[in-house]
């Protein structure tokens, strides 16, 4: 049996109801995903950096070389 509690899960409302609610969102949920999302975008600019360090060519000269490498 897993524990379920790490989720945070805010009542079902009536529809309609979260356009005039101040808190629209479910606030817990949403700071997880936004750091999750912060932590894959920080990964994706270093790979973007070592890609360059590596080429020598900026994002999109690295763009460039992986379509010939792919096309052939």
């Amino acid at each position: 049996m897993t524990d379920n509690n790490n989720f945070r899960y805010e009542p079902v409302e009536r529809f309609g109801a979260s356009m005039t609610n101040p808190r629209p969102w479910n606030q817990g949920a949403l700071a997880g995903v936004e750091l999750l999302n912060g932590r894959v975008a920080m990964l994706g600019f270093l790979a973007a950096i070592t890609g360059e360090l590596l080429t020598g060519q900026g994002i999109v000269g690295q763009l460039g070389l992986m379509l010939r490498w792919l096309l052939g």
